[in-house]
């Protein structure tokens, strides 16, 4: 399960990244060159969507990362990183992935135990 969750985490921080850079060019571009009537307009909060794109990836990059070592430490990252992905980005077509597997492996992650402790992680 820990690496179902290294794997998907750094998944979901690609994809999410993708995600991430259209996000800022968008708001950065409609900034610059002002909004086209009925076919760009400005997001409402600039700054959730700037810190959504830069930060929430990143996240899901480390929890992944740290699912094999600190599953509990990976797996909140990796939640956070899909809670955050879906307030600042919302649940669409673009999103859905970076947001299910983040999500999953946040679960997946949490759920793990090491094979030679008793107990997953307290």
């Amino acid at each position: 399960m820990r690496n179902a969750a290294l794997v998907l985490g750094i998944i979901a921080g690609v994809v999410g990244m993708m995600v991430g850079f259209f996000g800022w060019a968008y708001t950065a571009a409609i900034e610059s060159y002002g909004a086209l009537d009925g076919i760009a307009e400005q997001v409402e909060n600039i700054e959730l969507v700037r810190s959504t794109a830069l930060i929430a990836p990143l996240l899901a990059i480390a929890g992944g990362a740290m699912a094999k070592a600190r599953a509990l430490w990976g797996g909140a990252l990796l939640l956070v990183s899909a809670l955050w992905m879906y307030v600042g980005f919302g649940f669409n077509v673009f999103t859905m992935f970076p947001i299910a597997f983040a999500g999953l492996a946040g679960v997946l992650a949490i759920a793990a135990g090491k094979p030679d402790e008793p107990k997953a992680h307290f």
